[in-house]
C-alpha cells in the first residue's frame, strides 16, 4: 500500500503476477495518521548565540515536563556556532533532544522534550562560573540553584560578598557575574543517584561552555564530584587541571548532608575562589 495526495492505493501484487491489468483499488484516504508538527519556537533572530542560554531558560520555565517543542535558532552566530553548539545549548537548558539536529543555511533546528530540570543561567564576562554536580527537585521545582532547605551555599555566596540578593541567579548573574551550571541535567533526591559516566558526559560538555564564554574562573562545588570526573586525588583549592583553559577552584559541597565543612569554611572557600577570578 502507498499512500499520496490523501488517496490510499492498494496494489494486490498477486493479481498482477497473474497478467491482469486492473490490479489496483482506491480508498479515500490519508492511508496512515500524519504526523501533527510540533509547536515551534524561533529563538535569538539577529543576536549573538551567547544570548541564547538565558532565551532556552525563559523558554524552559514556561513549559510543563514532558512537553515536546521544535526549536529554531536564527542566531546570527558567533565563532564556532552551529549544531554541536545547539545541541549543547539544548541539555544545558534542561531540554532532551528528540532525534537529531537540522540545518538550514546557519539556522538550526532541534525537537526536544522539556525535562524536569535547572537550567544554565550564564553569559559572556562572567566573574565567576559555579559548577554544581545535579539538580535537586526543589532547586528544578523553583528554578533556584541550591535552594533546598538546609543547602549553605546561597548564605555562603551572600556572606562572601559573590551576590547581593538572596536565591535571585538572575540578579547574581546581571550584577555580580556569578553564573550557575551543572555537569548533570537530570534531577534527583541525591548527587549519589547520579552514574559516574553521566558525569563524565556532563563534563565534556562544561568544558566546551567554559572554553566558549571564558568566565574569569570555575568554582566547582563538590570535591567528591570533581575527584570523578578530573582528578581522584584533589584536594579542595585551586587545581593543576583547567577547564576550557580557564582556572579552576574547588570547594567541599555546600549541602547539610555535608557535616564536615562548616558555614564559615563554605564561605572562605567562595571568597578564595571569587580572588582567583579577580587574579586571572
Amino acid at each position: 500500500m502507498f499512500a499520496a495526495g490523501g488517496v490510499a492505493l492498494l496494489i494486490d501484487t498477486s493479481t498482477l503476477d497473474a497478467g491482469y491489468p486492473i490490479a489496483c483499488h482506491l480508498f479515500p484516504g490519508p492511508a496512515y495518521p500524519r504526523r501533527v508538527p510540533l509547536p515551534l519556537h524561533v529563538l535569538g533572530v539577529g543576536r549573538s548565540d551567547t544570548d541564547l542560554p538565558l532565551l532556552l531558560a525563559d523558554l524552559h520555565a514556561v513549559l510543563d515536563a514532558g512537553t515536546r517543542v521544535a526549536l529554531r535558532f536564527e542566531t546570527a552566530g558567533g565563532e564556532g556556532w552551529g549544531p554541536d553548539r545547539a545541541s549543547d545549548l539544548v541539555v544545558g537548558a534542561g531540554f532532551v533532544a528528540i532525534g537529531g539536529t537540522r540545518t538550514d543555511g546557519r539556522a538550526v533546528e532541534v525537537d526536544v522534550e522539556h525535562q524536569r530540570s535547572l537550567p544554565d543561567t550564564v553569559a559572556p564576562e562572567m566573574r565567576l562560573l559555579v559548577v554544581g554536580l545535579n539538580p535537586s527537585p526543589t532547586s528544578a521545582d523553583s528554578g533556584v540553584g541550591y535552594h533546598r532547605p538546609g543547602n549553605r551555599f546561597w548564605p555562603a555566596v551572600l556572606a562572601a560578598g559573590l551576590a547581593s540578593v538572596d536565591r535571585d541567579p538572575r540578579h547574581a548573574l546581571a550584577h555580580h557575574g556569578l553564573g550557575m551550571t551543572d555537569l548533570v541535567r537530570r534531577t534527583t533526591a541525591r548527587a549519589d543517584e547520579v552514574a559516574p559516566d553521566e558525569f563524565r558526559d556532563g563534563f565534556a560538555r562544561v568544558e566546551r561552555l567554559c572554553a566558549w564564554l571564558r568566565p574569569q574562573a570555575i568554582c566547582f562545588v563538590g570535591l567528591g564530584g570533581w575527584r570523578i570526573v578530573a582528578d581522584r586525588k584533589a584536594v579542595a583549592g585551586v587545581q593543576d587541571r583547567t577547564l576550557g583553559g580557564v582556572p579552576v577552584y574547588v570547594m567541599p559541597h555546600t549541602s547539610g548532608l555535608n557535616a564536615h565543612s562548616r558555614l564559615d569554611d563554605l564561605t572562605a572557600h567562595l571568597r578564595a575562589a571569587g580572588e582567583l577570578a579577580d587574579s586571572a
